[in-house]
């Protein structure tokens, strides 16, 4: 998240009363053009600030290009330019007010972030890799500066020397949770699957109430083939946090994949009444209900899958297969040919030709 670079000014305004009587006695203020120049900027500023947290991002942005056209020697000026843009997702603008601000304050590590962060935005995770490296050059403890550049590397599928940034930062914070996470990630993504267990044990015993990093675990015991060390890992999950779904639901997927459909429904069931609406957990019930070919208890899981997800074609699929179970012909081929369409706009012709085939075999 970006740093908010522009501090807040107070500025006390000095009335002064004018007696009526004798005046041209008193003395007039006078103020030099640099003096008027300061306490409008310092309006603009506070105004441009307002602005922001008011979320009325088109006025500050126009509130500090004024404040640039009065001093335009001042690097918070074009970096709250920078961060407005950023809030405007015109990245483009952001990353032209950065190096502006850069250019005035060449050693400024969080301009480099804030660089950064807006050319990843737009795509440019080279140049924002760069960016980062610079902070991480002015500022290197600051672990922000690190996972900027991490995120961007793998954006960009430079995946080692993505990890090696993240290994970098658990040599500087051994127990941080979202460095452990990404780099395990990375990992199980390469089927590096030895690498993400010898991680992800070191990171349990720092963490041991860290579910996720447990989770990650078993997917990558489970990814090794070590399925029993998997499921046991998905059990000590459940004890440290039993209030999240995707343990069972990962539970459920390997006691499926096992024929063990009975303890599987179960897993799937206790992840339902946790996440309700989840398409995984409704889909598993659904296949369980499919294999034992409980047809109508299909049909209600999978027309429930249709309803949360109704762009995916697995939903329509499998419950044109539940309505030919129960000889309901006429729904089951208009819900597969719905199947049909849904898998040639993802792209996906071949479980569509499939899908046609089994059209025919059923009319």
């Amino acid at each position: 998240m970006l740093l908010k670079l522009l501090s807040s000014t107070s500025l006390s305004l000095i009335i002064l009363v004018i007696p009526t009587v004798n005046v041209s006695a008193q003395p007039q203020p006078v103020f030099s053009l640099a003096q008027i120049n300061k306490l409008e900027l310092n309006n603009l500023l506070l105004q441009g600030q307002q602005y922001v947290e008011e979320e009325n991002y088109d006025q500050a942005l126009s509130t500090y290009e004024q404040a640039a056209d009065i001093d335009q020697n001042n690097s918070q000026i074009f970096s709250g330019i920078g961060y407005v843009q950023t809030l405007r997702k015109d990245y483009a603008g952001a990353t032209e007010a950065y190096q502006q601000a850069i250019d005035l304050s060449p050693n400024n590590p969080k301009l480099y972030y804030a660089l950064g962060f807006a050319l990843g935005s737009a795509g440019e995770n080279l140049a924002a890799a760069a960016a980062y490296e610079k902070a991480i050059a002015l500022e290197p403890d600051n672990l922000q500066n690190h996972f900027g550049l991490g995120v961007v590397l793998a954006r960009e599928q430079e995946y080692d020397q993505a990890i090696s940034v993240y290994q970098h930062i658990l040599t500087l914070a051994p127990d941080n949770e979202q460095a452990n996470k990404i780099a395990s990630h990375i990992l199980i993504k390469q089927q590096r699957y030895p690498e993400a267990i010898a991680l992800l044990e070191k990171a349990v015993q720092l963490q041991p109430y860290a579910s996720d990093l447990r989770l990650q675990l078993a997917i990558a015991l489970l990814n090794q083939g070590e399925e029993m060390a998997g499921l046991e890992a998905l059990e000590l999950a459940k004890k440290t946090a039993p209030q999240n779904h995707l343990i069972y639901l990962q539970t459920g997927n390997i006691l499926y994949q096992q024929g063990e459909l009975a303890r599987a429904l179960q897993e799937y069931q206790w992840a339902a009444r946790l996440k309700p609406d989840s398409s995984p957990v409704i889909e598993g019930i659904g296949q369980v209900y499919l294999a034992q070919e409980n047809y109508s208890r299909a049909i209600i899981a999978f027309r429930r899958l249709t309803e949360v997800a109704p762009k995916n074609p697995l939903g329509y699929h499998n419950l044109g297969i539940a309505l030919n179970g129960r000889n309901r012909t006429k729904e089951a081929i208009s819900n597969l040919n719905q199947a049909v369409k849904l898998y040639k706009r993802n792209g996906n012709q071949v479980q569509a030709n499939q899908v046609m085939v089994l059209i025919e075999e059923i009319d």
